[in-house]
């Protein structure tokens, strides 16, 4: 066998699963098509832990609450901003009123602590920037906010320091029975493994003849959901402090967050395609006074269904499936690779590793240092002191470190991600080019082979008087 575990799909979840089974002596790889890893998280690099409070589906509920325990010690852990700001649920009306009630008493059933219901008086006292009349609402101290991607590229490169075989820019194209195990075959190989874990989202089987199956479910209008994300500057001067959620209709919320960076961050889910205007109409529901010119960046993203599954029922064969999508996703992360590693060390033969290195490579935030703390680094490297992005304060010596580390930025867009260069006010105007020299120099690639999130999004087609043709 080639190896013991492949993993397809190097989303969140696959890095998670690919971090807890690095624990044990496998021979594991992971398959991802993309350039980069963890290119199902949302350009906003901030997402909610939540509590499993405010699902009505169990299942989900379980593996939030256990997501939610792991998440902060795993976060100090790996160096992953965290901050547990607690979570605001607010209502105007009666029927409203009763949802909560009913999410409350789901909360106690599941033996969730640290979730209470609240009148408008105390609301108010937590969060003065309210705008709306508020007749009840739900607290839970326990909601906190994470940094999704550097989550993911922390589980990712820990993976990988302990043996993990990232492959990346490789597509599965057929999976097949063999006698014992299977053989995969992508776009570049063909492997042959005991076990078969797909974390890919688009609910892909294997038959009896062993051709993959895509399974390519019509979604109705009304069970298609819209997530747009306002990034709110840090001239706003009324945001809000508390995660704080407001159901405007059964298809439509607000949601307000501050970010683990600076600013603060607002997300309006619905059915239908919503404008900037439209946006900041239902915004203002919930806060005071924002305008286009508070707006840094609007993100969009979309998908059908707010359900994970779970199957391992050919755990016997080796083939277990984890597909769908859920707005609750990283949360349950973590709960969801413990649960497979669980399942597998139980029914594979094998022992911990006594040499698991279970931390992750250090890193320097220019931003976050003082002084004192600074002229240290750029003592021993000086392009520390030298700022590329100057909207985020990002040092080249930053940027240089996110290329060479395990997994290293490989185009623009994982450097963006991992660093924040690029994300500022001026929209990466002043640092795009020097991003590019930085990838080419430290790549040794020309600045033409350079791109900005895959091969497709080539940027600089040629230099002059190399094209082809006019």
């Amino acid at each position: 066998m080639d190896y013991d575990i492949l993993i397809l799909g190097g989303g969140i979840i696959g890095c998670s699963v690919a971090y807890e089974l690095s624990k044990y002596n496998f021979n594991i790889a992971v398959i991802e098509k993309d350039y980069d890893i963890a290119d199902d998280i949302s350009f906003v690099n901030t997402s909610v832990v939540y509590d499993g409070s405010e699902t009505s589906d169990n299942i989900m509920a379980g593996l939030e609450y256990i997501g939610n325990l792991i998440l902060e010690d795993t976060c100090k852990k790996f160096n992953v901003p965290f901050k547990n700001i607690g979570a605001l649920r607010v209502v105007n009306d009666e029927n409203g009123v009763k949802k909560l009630e009913e999410m409350y008493a789901r909360a106690k059933n599941r033996g969730i602590d640290g979730v209470r219901l609240i009148d408008s008086e105390e609301v108010y006292s937590i969060e003065p920037n309210i705008n709306t009349n508020i007749k009840k609402g739900l607290y839970s101290e326990n909601v906190a906010i994470v940094a999704p991607y550097d989550l993911a590229i922390a589980y990712a490169e820990v993976a990988s320091d302990n043996g993990v075989n990232f492959r990346l820019e490789e597509e599965v194209l057929n999976i097949q029975n063999l006698s014992k195990g299977f053989k995969v075959t992508t776009n570049k190989n063909k492997f042959s493994c005991k076990v078969v874990i797909n974390t890919i989202p688009n609910e892909i089987y294997i038959q009896e003849n062993g051709i993959v199956e895509e399974k390519n479910s019509e979604v109705s209008e009304n069970e298609f959901k819209n997530m747009s994300y306002l990034l709110v500057a840090d001239n706003y001067k009324n945001k809000l402090n508390k995660i704080v959620i407001e159901t405007l209709d059964k298809n439509t919320f607000v949601l307000s967050t501050p970010t683990t960076t600076t600013g603060s961050l607002i997300g309006i889910k619905s059915t239908e395609k919503t404008s900037l205007d439209d946006n900041l109409d239902y915004v203002n529901n919930l806060l005071i006074g924002l305008d286009k010119s508070n707006i840094n960046n609007l993100f969009r993203e979309s998908y059908d269904k707010d359900s994970i599954l779970i199957d391992d029922s050919e755990i016997k064969r080796g083939y277990i499936r984890v597909t769908g999508t859920h707005y609750g996703k990283i949360t349950m992360a973590p709960a969801i690779a413990k649960m497979l590693c669980d399942t597998l060390t139980n029914n594979l033969k094998c022992t911990l590793k006594k040499n698991f290195l279970d931390k992750r490579r250090y890193f320097y935030k220019f931003r976050e240092m003082d002084r004192e703390e600074l002229n240290e680094v750029i003592a021993l490297d000086e392009r520390y002191g030298k700022i590329v992005c100057v909207c985020n304060n990002i040092s080249e010596g930053e940027i240089v470190d996110c290329i060479r580390r395990p997994l290293g930025a490989r185009t623009v867009e994982g450097v963006k991600r991992r660093t924040g260069a690029g994300f500022g006010s001026c929209h990466g105007s002043y640092c795009y080019e020097k991003i590019i020299n930085i990838l080419a120099r430290e790549l040794d690639k020309k600045v033409t082979d350079i791109v900005d999130d895959s091969k497709e999004s080539k940027i600089i087609s040629s230099r002059i008087k190399e094209f082809d043709g006019v």
